[in-house]
């Protein structure tokens, strides 16, 4: 296990709660981001992810730094899944350490932020109806748009 990976087999979360805790850390949060089956009212039969590894890697590190420079103290720990996933099985695992809660919290939520925004990986959802390469994930749907 890496602090910061690309993986091709189901992740497991304790791996990186463990990696990140120490005696001086008063709080670690965990984050999962699992694949749902329904997004907007169209069923996800399972999700395909793909990415520049090399890249990637470096890009969840970059997070890391950032992460540490903005709230000290603190000890990261990011992997993402790629292949295929079904409903239910765990995309992305992002554990953050921190002497105090507040601040694992707000680490946690910029490093999900950030890896929509930095992180070379590519979702397909394959739906009941078709299918569809997401790009940038924070954008908004128009009205009528397919997820």
């Amino acid at each position: 296990m890496k602090a910061y990976e690309i993986v091709t087999e189901p992740i497991n979360p304790q791996l990186y709660a463990d990696y990140v805790l120490r005696p001086e850390a008063g709080a670690v949060t965990l984050f999962t981001g699992h694949v749902r089956e329904w997004t907007r009212g169209i069923r996800t039969l399972y999700l395909a992810y793909e990415a520049y590894i090399p890249m990637a890697e470096k890009m969840l590190a970059k997070i890391g730094t950032e992460i540490e420079e903005k709230w000290p103290g603190t000890k990261t720990a990011i992997a993402h899944r790629i292949g295929e996933l079904k409903i239910g099985e765990i995309a992305v695992v992002i554990a953050v350490s921190s002497p105090h809660r507040r601040d694992a919290y707000e680490a946690n939520e910029h490093a999900i932020e950030r890896i929509k925004e930095l992180v070379p990986i590519w979702k397909k959802e394959i739906w009941e109806n078709g299918t569809e390469w997401i790009g940038d994930q924070r954008r908004k749907p128009e009205e009528g748009e397919t997820p």
